[in-house]
């Protein structure tokens, strides 16, 4: 009785590896097989992902997806989504890739896994340019309204760091606070330092300053995301960066898309 119940309790743990290893390469078989690798995004947050003049999706995020599509040998199928709709998507199964400019934190790691960071931003605070707000104590005041971006790391950490502040939460990307702005609904905004440069360009000259660079602990990181059981997409994405970054196609992406604004001109 005891050797049967011990092959027994083998033959559960072999099947136990055995599914466990084609769950862990499912998703990447599967992209290949479909012949489509689908990414969600949220198209409006230039440079990340965005709808250009001619009604298609740009942006340097679609440009890394492009190339790993290009890499698997597959059609790329680019999802749009609300802020709060990507994660969702991506664990619905409706996504393979979460392609968007998020931070990985504990929480969110809970429910997905993020590849190694492919770029580093700076959370910021900036007003109306002639507005009198000089240091972060004097917009930490109970009679300033702070516009954010709902359930962004810029929403997390305006509320850690302001909190006489009231936060005034906007769906949608980095374009909508500084609308909001100008619009005088809010005194002032918190978002990554390159969200706001980017966009700077649509509005009037001199029209927003940056208050304040440094707010929290400095530089986030950004990065893809994947379901936790897709280990080799995980595994893969990671691989095809330091491809793309030994080749130079990694910087020429930055240097397009992050380091200036003559995209604008293409898009």
């Amino acid at each position: 009785m005891k050797l049967k119940k011990l092959v027994s309790i083998i033959l559960v743990m072999s099947l136990a590896l055995f599914f466990t290893g084609i769950c862990f390469a499912g998703t990447l078989s599967e992209i290949v097989k479909r012949g489509e690798l689908r990414v969600a995004v949220q198209s409006g947050s230039a440079p990340y992902a965005f709808f250009d003049k001619k009604g298609e999706q740009a942006g340097s995020m679609i440009d890394f997806t492009k190339g790993m599509a290009d890499a698997m040998g597959v059609k790329l199928k680019v999802l749009d989504f609300d802020w709060d709709g990507l994660i969702p998507a991506l664990l619905s199964g409706k996504a393979d890739v979460l392609a968007a400019d998020m931070t990985p934190t504990l929480k969110r790691a809970l429910k997905i896994s993020f590849t190694d960071p492919w770029i580093y931003v700076q959370p910021c605070v900036f007003t109306k340019a002639g507005a009198s707000y000089k240091t972060l104590e004097d917009v930490n005041k109970s009679g300033v309204t702070v516009g954010v971006l709902l359930g962004s790391t810029g929403e997390t950490i305006a509320k850690k760091y302001l909190p006489n502040a009231k936060i005034k939460s906007y769906k949608g990307g980095g374009r909508m606070i500084v609308q909001a702005l100008l619009a005088g609904h809010v005194d002032a905004g918190v978002n990554d330092d390159l969200a706001v440069l980017t966009v700077l360009p649509d509005f009037p000259p001199n029209s927003i300053r940056l208050l304040d660079k440094r707010l929290g602990q400095g530089k986030d990181p950004l990065a893809f995301a994947v379901r936790q059981e897709s280990v080799n997409l995980w595994q893969w994405i990671n691989l095809y960066f330091k491809t793309i970054r030994a080749n130079g196609t990694y910087d020429k992406n930055i240097s397009y898309w992050m380091k200036g604004v003559e995209w604008k001109k293409d898009h």
